[in-house]
């Protein structure tokens, strides 16, 4: 009898916490498909930006303030510094440059996807987190395990197992 109850209070848990969580796997879900192309410019719109730095500055250092990755001066003079994507007027140090990034509720949804620590709402990461492990465990409780659908639900764990250790190996 106390096995059944634990039974179906899985089934309870199980249910609820994925009608509750449902608008957020959601998100993650489109925010893990969309990072996966983060290297290639899919999604992504062009914006002009002008920015304000310190005047004379040099190459390197202007890499840093602009926070490019593989940043690379493609000509420098006395005045300018000239960049794949823009320009640095070295005596006013004002930068002018178009930066390719995803819309913004796209972009917000990636960032909460890479949340760390330091963010102030880390705790519903780490929720989430928690929530997807319990979703994965517990489903094993959504059948009596003497079924066909129990064991044929085996299978298929199995054959997932093994899909993640290749995924996890290549």
């Amino acid at each position: 009898m106390a096995n059944s109850k634990f039974n179906t209070g899985m089934r309870v848990v199980h249910r609820y916490l994925g009608f509750f969580l449902a608008g957020i796997m959601c998100i993650y879900s489109l925010s893990g498909i969309i990072m996966v192309f983060r290297n290639t410019d899919f999604l992504k719109i062009e914006k002009q930006i002008e920015q304000e730095l310190a005047p004379q500055l040099g190459a390197e250092a202007l890499g840093r303030e602009l926070r490019m990755r593989g940043f690379k001066a493609t000509e420098e003079t006395d005045q300018m510094i000239r960049f794949e994507s823009g320009t640095y007027n070295k005596e006013t140090g004002v930068a002018q440059y178009t930066r390719k990034q995803l819309p913004t509720i796209l972009d917000k949804f990636e960032h909460m996807h890479k949340a760390t620590s330091d963010r102030p709402l880390f705790f519903l990461n780490v929720f989430f987190g928690v929530s997807l492990f319990f979703f994965s465990i517990s489903s094993f409780w959504m059948f009596m395990p003497k079924t066909k659908i129990f064991r044929k639900g085996l299978y298929f764990t199995l054959g997932g197992i093994i899909l993640a250790v290749i995924m996890v190996l290549v």
